[in-house]
């Protein structure tokens, strides 16, 4: 494994030209200032309710769970500095990507011709656990099926010491985090306002506005002045502090399944005004959980009928029923082949190099190098389900080799990369942490996201683990304008 990518440093003594203003600020702060800062944020981000429900299930889950403690994501002070030339890149690389995933999940539900012409294997969409048959035929609004996306980049060091950024998973279903990306700069500004006088950051505020002009444009064509909710599984669920604070932020209602119910194929929800229809739905619980009567009948988080009336067009999902097919860890490989298939284009952003365990030669590979790998279970997510060879015991290594052996379809294999690192204030000062970005990819009449995403970061020394579930913590992230 190659040394890490430091994005503040090129080398001990050089620090990278974005960084240089920055640098010489940090290098005058006393640590008692930056300890007190610290604390007003934790205060501030408690008193506001920016907290986090942990209950052994995964953060990035579609349901999210029930019950649980709540505490908040730890944030850092310094923030992810990133040019705004890198940042241009990125955002061509993250259109090209979520556009063919979207004609991807069109394809798979329409005519499935990438199936027939053998690009993806028709049995690894066919029989996959979200693969979703109710939808087959169905026509949604502007062919878009995911329109949030949250696409996790990484970067890792290149031999001559340069970076380069990988996707390391398409998040295509309730993708969670953008509210913590929008406090965390909400609190930058508010500690360090004579920082954003010194730099040029470019803005995120508007992602709201953004958010609701994409569920907007794709209300049923028939609708001239749609209505928008955000439906919850409710107040015990891991995001729901995020459900709340998005609904707050466009100005539309909050809903839960028991507010809604369906009438002659149209959704309608309970006001103390009456009954009004709704058009858009922003839903944060998991397909199975929508509609009892197409899924899970012991669910009492959906709407009985939605199913039907979404069929009908009378109703947009946001994200559609279905689009899991394709942030599966199984499919992950051959999204590069999807962009050529569809847009005729060579990837912008590359994958990290992947084995298919259900692939005998890629499986006798792992099976020989588990130490060195990361192992993920294919449908895990929130660093559940996974095994990072380097870092594991041999006892662990030795279960996963069983599980591996035994069903080795669940499993797909990565090289370990070295994480690039950033700066960090933990409680032995500033030290290299391992990051990661989650970029928010819009897709409506056209594809749009806010410069930069949700940086996050393993707090524990040397630790590649960033979720919040798993001990990771947040940061500002910083896109400068040319």
């Amino acid at each position: 494994m190659r040394p890490g990518f430091d994005e503040m440093r090129a080398t001990e003594a050089v620090v990278r030209e974005h960084y240089r203003d920055y640098d010489r600020w940090l290098a005058n702060q006393p640590p008692s200032v930056m300890l007190s800062r610290r604390e007003e944020a934790e205060v501030i981000f408690r008193r506001v309710g920016i907290t986090f429900a942990v209950y052994g299930v995964k953060d990035d889950d579609p349901d999210g769970g029930n019950g649980g403690t709540e505490r908040l994501i730890p944030f850092d002070l310094i923030p992810r500095v990133i040019p705004a030339h890198e940042w241009s890149e990125l955002e061509r690389g993250l259109t090209q990507r979520v556009t063919a995933l979207n004609r991807f999940i069109h394809d798979v539900y329409h005519d499935q011709e990438i199936l027939k012409a053998g690009v993806v294997p028709a049995d690894q969409v066919l029989k996959n656990a979200q693969y979703r048959p109710e939808m087959q035929g169905v026509q949604v609004t502007e062919n878009v099926y995911s329109h949030i996306a949250g696409v996790d980049i990484v970067r890792a060091a290149n031999a001559d010491g340069s970076g380069s950024y990988y996707v390391l998973e398409d998040n295509l279903r309730v993708p969670s985090g953008v509210s913590y990306m929008l406090e965390n700069r909400k609190m930058m500004m508010r500690l360090f306002p004579e920082l954003f006088s010194q730099h040029r950051v470019a803005p995120v505020a508007h992602y709201p506005d953004l958010l609701l002009e994409t569920l907007r444009s794709v209300a049923p064509s028939s609708v001239s002045e749609p209505t928008v909710v955000v439906l919850t599984p409710g107040m015990y669920n891991s995001a729901y502090f995020e459900h709340a604070f998005l609904a707050q932020q466009m100005g539309v209602e909050l809903v839960e399944g028991q507010d809604l119910f369906v009438k002659d194929n149209f959704v309608f929800m309970r006001t103390t005004q009456g009954p009004k229809r709704v058009d858009v739905i922003y839903r944060r619980l998991d397909d199975d959980f929508l509609d009892p009567t197409a899924f899970r009948p012991d669910s009492t988080l959906g709407c009985a009928g939605l199913l039907e009336a979404y069929r009908a067009g009378n109703v947009t999902l946001s994200n559609a029923i279905g689009t899991g097919v394709a942030d599966d860890k199984s499919i992950y490989p051959y999204v590069p082949k999807m962009i050529e298939f569809y847009l005729g284009e060579q990837p912008i952003l590359a994958n990290v190099p992947t084995y298919l365990c259900r692939e005998p030669d890629d499986l006798a590979y792992v099976l020989a190098h588990l130490p060195e790998l990361v192992v993920k279970e294919v449908h895990g997510a929130g660093g559940y389900g996974m095994l990072v060879g380097p870092a594991a015991s041999q006892q662990e290594i030795e279960n996963f080799r069983a599980a591996l052996v035994a069903d080795p379809g669940r499993y797909i294999a990565q090289p370990t990369l070295a994480l690039s690192t950033c700066p960090t204030f933990v409680e032995s000062g500033i030290a290299p942490r391992h990051i990661d970005l989650r970029p928010f990819v819009l897709s409506g009449k056209s594809v749009q996201m806010v410069p930069g995403g949700l940086t996050r970061v393993a707090l524990k020394e040397g630790s590649l683990v960033v979720n919040s579930s798993q001990g990771g913590g947040t940061k500002d992230t910083w896109v400068l304008e040319a």
